[in-house]
């Protein structure tokens, strides 16, 4: 059998208020909550796919301002290893209320509010992005390279 990883993006959004950009969803039968997040299609460009999950799963157009590193997680239920690209935004405008299916809504949550969800998270990689954002964790969208940031060809 193949190893077939799977590469995913999530999206950190801070309001001014200290509140997060959080998904409410259903997955694999249960109520959770998890950043806008999701798989990046075939030839599609990562910062694309941040910026079109965050739009699909809470409505809102952002602006992707740093990247926050690779983290690896192999999940329990299904044995499936996701490489998630985590990046930081700026929320610019809501553009929809239309959310994908599988979602119930999108919520701006503070830090304490997200604590207190504990399991319902989807994955301990939820609350592991945020710390590292708050933190301080930051790098330059270029330092992931595809067809969006590679330097032009000489």
């Amino acid at each position: 059998m193949t190893w077939t990883p799977h590469a995913t993006v999530a999206v950190i959004v801070e309001d001014g208020a200290g509140r997060y950009l959080m998904v409410e969803e259903v997955s694999g039968g249960k109520v959770v909550f998890n950043q806008p997040a999701g798989h990046v299609e075939e030839d599609e460009a990562i910062l694309d796919a941040v910026r079109r999950e965050t739009l699909e799963e809470t409505g809102w157009d952002i602006e992707p301002l740093h990247f926050l590193g690779i983290y690896t997680y192999k999940a329990p239920a299904n044995g499936v290893t996701y490489y998630r690209f985590c990046y930081a935004a700026r929320a610019r405008n809501r553009l929809t209320d239309h959310l994908d299916d599988g979602i119930i809504a999108a919520h701006w949550l503070t830090i304490d509010e997200i604590h207190a969800l504990g399991t319902q998270l989807r994955s301990p990689l939820v609350l592991q992005c945020i710390e590292d954002y708050r933190n301080g964790r930051r790098y330059p969208l270029d330092v992931v390279v595809d067809a969006q940031t590679a330097p032009p060809e000489r």
